[in-house]
């Protein structure tokens, strides 16, 4: 059916099924009047708890605090083991010349010698011999007007004498602090000129003193020099003690 007539009955055909929903849901009961048209039950108990959720996603990092006051000091620690040493640095540049320096003791500090000869043709006996002729005496360690040397300087010392014999026999001896040390003999023959020496090492200390010295009767007092004959005495420090 076409045109108005088939329209109308289709508007009428919507309207008439709209009423009967609207009827059909008015006839129904609401359950919580008390027209209701069966019982209300009891009220249920409360369920169990269900499972704990799963753990949520981290948040963001909040904004950095402010810096906290330093807290005290504590107590000093124990001293570490000792590292291993470092490796060597850069040779540095040569420094300044310095100022120079006072000048020095020279190596032979300590000196003492001495060199003498016989000018008397016969000395005395028993008393030190006068060696009068100097052939060295730089530090006047020896004193001719007694026939002695006297130390100056503690030490060793090396001491020798040789002698011209002449006209009769020799008997000397070389003292030190009035202690004959070692002695000579030189018997003397006739016609003939003869020669007497000794040596000896000696250590001496400050003030000690040395001499040679005829010993016996004048018989034994040969000891001869002239401008060809010499008689003489001698002596030097080897090395001092080093204290």
């Amino acid at each position: 059916m076409k045109g108005p007539a088939g329209f109308l009955l289709c508007s009428l055909l919507l309207v008439a099924s709209h009423g009967i929903e609207v009827t059909a849901q008015n006839d129904q009961p609401d359950p919580k009047t008390p027209c209701a048209n069966w019982m209300g039950g009891a009220p249920g108990y409360p369920g169990h708890n269900g499972l704990p959720g799963r753990d949520g996603k981290d948040g963001k990092d909040g904004v950095k605090g402010e810096k906290g006051e330093a807290g005290v000091q504590g107590p000093k620690g124990d001293q570490g083991q000792t590292g291993l040493p470092g490796q060597d640095g850069p040779r540095g540049f040569p420094g300044n010349l310095g100022q120079k320096g006072e000048k020095g003791e020279g190596a032979f500090v300590h000196r003492s010698a001495f060199s003498v000869g016989l000018t008397d043709r016969a000395p005395h006996p028993n008393v030190p011999i006068r060696f009068s002729k100097i052939f060295y005496n730089e530090q006047r360690h020896y004193d001719a007007s007694t026939g002695k040397f006297l130390c100056s300087i503690p030490g060793t010392y090396y001491f020798a004498y040789h002698l011209t014999v002449y006209l009769s026999d020799v008997k000397v001896s070389l003292y030190k602090k009035d202690k004959a040390v070692i002695f000579t003999y030189d018997q003397f023959q006739k016609n003939n000129v003869d020669q007497a020496s000794g040596s000896v090492l000696l250590h001496l200390s400050s003030g000690d003193e040395v001499w040679l010295q005829v010993y016996g009767d004048g018989d034994n007092n040969g000891v001869y020099a002239d401008n060809v004959n010499d008689s003489t005495f001698m002596g030097f420090l080897l090395y001092p003690d080093l204290d």
